[in-house]
């Protein structure tokens, strides 16, 4: 009997501690969450539950994003990430997603606000019940937020969107519209402002038009059908989402106005190679998406690790390096611009 007792007492810990369950969201044997990464915990031993909501989710351009995010959360071996977004982009549903994943005990979130004032109660509200907020792509409510990871600053991309249509066009002269994703995107309304900003530097080259797409390829392409019609004279569109350009360029091609309407814009490199290389787009403007997705798990990590802190001057992000923190802005900060020369290097 003395020796059945000292046996219990040997095992007694080793049992506890294997039935010991992880933290937050985290994996049991059941697996990963619904669309996460499952890793080790690194270590602290602690797991960190981070969730990244796109604006709209099945976009090419969310989902290189999310690519970048899921290798982060892999090399950070602490990381349970779960990405999912609302397929139509309804802010609303996204208010909820964060709401239910305040409820879950998120330890961060990471938002691409399609509209920064709806989705602001949900995100105050989690910061309030101790959850890391913060945005991604594009920015929302300062005080709903404690950083933004930033792909570049508003002027960087409004120079660049329209330096490369002035280029384009050989001469900068004539009218221009721009086609947005919708109104009430507030990265890029900001871009919109630098785009005219910048314009002021080609007097002869007129924004006649802004309209929006509503984050819809269709919805962009008939607005550009209707933008060539009112204005036959229209020399250049700008598609300033990722959905927007294909939209607009497809238009332009099948108009039969390839070469006499320039299309430029923001979207993947695998997006618009066939229109660069039948000549309809010279120019395709945007960062590294993956990059995007990384920097951003890898800051959410941080701040809720407590390695990040507001007055940070740098960051150090894994196989990017460090990267700069102006204000509350981290940035990636790298623009790349694909022409026929070069878009067939890039795999995105």
């Amino acid at each position: 009997m003395r020796n059945i007792i000292r046996s219990l007492a040997f095992l007694l810990p080793a049992i506890l501690i294997t039935g010991c369950g992880p933290h937050n969201g985290g994996t049991s044997s059941g697996g990963a969450p619904s669309g996460g990464t499952s890793s080790n915990a690194g270590a602290g031993g602690k797991m960190i539950t981070v969730y990244l909501l796109p604006k709209k989710k099945g976009l090419a351009y969310f989902s290189s994003c999310d690519d970048g995010a899921q290798q982060a959360a892999k090399e950070l071996g602490d990381v349970n990430l779960i990405y999912d977004g609302p397929t139509d982009g309804a802010p609303e549903k996204a208010a909820s997603l964060i709401e239910t994943w305040t409820l879950k005990g998120a330890d961060a979130i990471a938002v691409s606000p399609n509209d920064p004032s709806v989705l602001a109660p949900a995100m105050k509200a989690a910061q309030s019940k101790g959850v890391h907020v913060l945005t991604w792509d594009a920015d929302g409510q300062k005080d709903a937020r404690e950083f933004f990871v930033n792909q570049a600053t508003s002027e960087q991309i409004g120079d660049a969107l329209v330096d490369a249509m002035a280029k384009d066009l050989g001469q900068p002269v004539g009218k221009v519209a721009i086609v947005t994703a919708t109104l009430t995107a507030a990265n890029q309304n900001e871009w919109i402002a630098a785009m005219k900003e910048r314009l002021k530097k080609y007097p002869q080259m007129q924004l006649i038009a802004i309209k929006p797409c509503n984050e819809d390829q269709s919805v962009a392409f008939q607005v550009t059908q209707d933008l060539m019609k009112a204005y036959p004279d229209l020399k250049g569109v700008f598609g300033i989402s990722s959905v927007a350009f294909p939209g607009a360029a497809e238009a332009v091609k099948q108009a039969g106005k390839s070469g006499q309407v320039l299309v430029t814009g923001l979207s993947t490199p695998n997006n618009m190679k066939p229109y660069v290389l039948d000549g309809t787009v010279k120019s395709v403007i945007l960062w590294n998406t993956q990059d995007l997705g990384y920097l951003t798990v890898f800051a959410a990590e941080a701040l809720a690790t407590g390695k990040l802190k507001p007055g940070a001057a740098t960051f150090h992000v894994g196989r990017l390096g460090d990267k700069k923190i102006q204000g509350d802005n981290i940035l990636l900060g790298n623009i790349l611009v694909f022409t026929k020369d070069n878009i067939g290097k890039y795999n995105f």
